[in-house]
């Protein structure tokens, strides 16, 4: 994670702080390419907190460490899993500008419960990140994005975010749990079982996803390397 431990946001199921961020770390991207050197990493994700406060949000420091970490490994396969960055063209175009092969956003929740899990972000406004990634780029990068699940959605409205995410292109799909950090945060309103995880994954490959995780322990990154960018 890039770009500090502090967070502009606050949503309801995120147990990163909330607080006035430090200014950026230039020299963050360099150390992050030298750690992924020394570690042989052959999948690397590149992920942050939401930087509201700056006026790309944040996308320039995405650029910068992605082209370090090629620098040191131009095989290497990169991920990133970005914030909204308040759907700026500039942004976005400076992110993508950079190579990566994997770009997620996730969309975390079904439409109606958006307003109460995610801060500052809406349904709508991710989607259309999405969408302006796959229209850029086509197939030379693939799009990921995920949910969680057990916040009180129906299976009715899990179906509809996923025939949302395909209509916008998107490639990759995670489904996980939502478990509740704190006492302070969102509470789980179901434990869905596995095999309906089992169910969701089927449904999800058969809406066209070319890679689908979906299980209780799932999260974003959940063994990201298992899917392999052609060429």
């Amino acid at each position: 994670m890039i770009a500090g431990d502090r967070c502009t946001r606050a949503c309801g199921f995120c147990a990163v702080s909330t607080a006035k961020p430090f200014p950026l770390d230039a020299e963050e991207p360099s150390r992050v390419a030298e750690a992924t050197r020394r570690m042989g990493l052959k999948h690397v994700v590149i992920t942050a907190v939401a930087r509201d406060d700056l006026h790309d949000g944040g996308a320039g420091h995405f650029r910068q460490t992605i082209e370090a970490v090629r620098a040191v490994r131009p095989d290497v396969i990169i991920e990133v899993l970005t914030p909204d960055f308040l759907e700026r063209d500039s942004a976005i175009e400076s992110v993508i500008a950079a190579r990566p092969n994997i770009f997620n956003h996730n969309l975390e929740t079904v439409r109606r419960l958006t307003p109460a899990v995610r801060s500052r972000a809406t349904y709508d406004r991710s989607l259309s990140v999405l969408k302006k990634v796959k229209d850029r780029c086509g197939d030379t990068l693939h799009t990921k994005s995920g949910l969680m699940l057990g916040l009180g959605e129906t299976e009715a409205e899990l179906f509809e975010a996923l025939g949302d995410l395909r209509s916008v292109g998107c490639d990759i799909l995670t489904l996980g749990q939502y478990l509740q950090p704190t006492l302070n945060h969102l509470p789980v309103r179901e434990f869905v079982t596995p095999e309906k995880f089992t169910e969701y994954g089927l449904v999800g490959e058969r809406l066209g996803f070319l890679h689908v995780a979906s299980g209780p322990l799932v999260r974003s990154s959940y063994h990201a390397d298992e899917f392999v960018p052609a060429g």
